[in-house]
């Protein structure tokens, strides 16, 4: 019998590691969100018009891209119970891979809006099938289009529970959104709505990645048999390593003979 994915489970997993991972991705959350609102916001303040718009929406995009590998980056990252990389090198390691993240979210993004105007469904199903296509394109490094079928293949066979984690962080993130928003628009319409959905993109936006992440870990096992943690390689496999030493000898053994 072919094993499905636990949604509890996963669901578990994404808030454990949010919260263990809290110091790391809300400051990047911070170091990313903070300067890509105020440069859009200052975009769009300068002037109206399609190419002020779009000029704002591609720095969102390049953000939220970097911000979507730095978390895979993190989440592989701590597979083997270690945290290897500092912060830095999480977002270099990601910016390598934000022009494939971007086009990879754009597709994406026209193709799940297209199908939710025709009826919905459509849209649904194609945020379910491309649902693991970041961290695929993060973590094997492959092309945007050849990221979008690996992750129809991965999905295969659990589309539904997969569907399940999405829906759960879908409505968790609007609620929380709403609620912040309402919070903050006291204190003026413009202003407390911008502070508002800020805090909601730092809280939230570790979750949506997060979740990919996961899933792309436990789909790929179930599938394929690869283990989601990465065995850390033996010292003497590491180019100028040391070779761990045998331990030493009992008490009263004699010493071996000469090389």
């Amino acid at each position: 019998m072919t094993e499905r994915l636990d949604i509890g489970a996963i669901l578990s997993r994404v808030f454990q590691y949010y919260r263990e991972q809290a110091g790391v991705l809300l400051p990047a959350a911070l170091i990313v969100f903070i300067p890509v609102t105020l440069l859009a916001g200052g975009i769009r303040a300068a002037g109206t018009g399609i190419l002020v718009a779009l000029g704002a929406q591609a720095v969102q995009l390049v953000g939220n891209a970097w911000y979507q590998a730095t978390v895979v980056e993190a989440v592989r990252d701590i597979q083997d119970g270690v945290r290897d990389l500092s912060l830095g090198q999480l977002f270099s390691s990601a910016f390598q891979v934000v022009g494939p993240v971007v086009l990879a979210g754009l597709v994406i993004g026209i193709g799940v809006a297209i199908g939710f105007v025709l009826l919905i469904v459509p849209g649904l199903f194609l945020l379910t099938i491309w649902a693991v296509t970041i961290p695929t394109v993060v973590l094997e490094r492959r092309g945007v289009f050849e990221a979008l079928g690996r992750s129809r293949e991965l999905v295969k066979g659990n589309a539904w529970q997969v569907f399940g984690v999405l829906v759960v962080l879908i409505a968790l993130q609007l609620i929380a959104t709403l609620i912040l928003v309402a919070i903050f628009i006291g204190i003026g319409d413009f202003a407390g709505a911008v502070i508002g959905s800020l805090l909601a993109t730092v809280l939230l936006a570790p979750l949506g990645a997060i979740a990919a992440t996961v899933l792309y870990l436990e789909l790929r096992r179930i599938r394929e048999g690869a283990a989601p943690a990465a065995a850390a390689a033996p010292a003497a496999d590491v180019p100028g390593a040391t070779a761990p030493q045998p331990p030493p000898p009992p008490p009263g053994t004699p010493p071996p003979p000469p090389a």
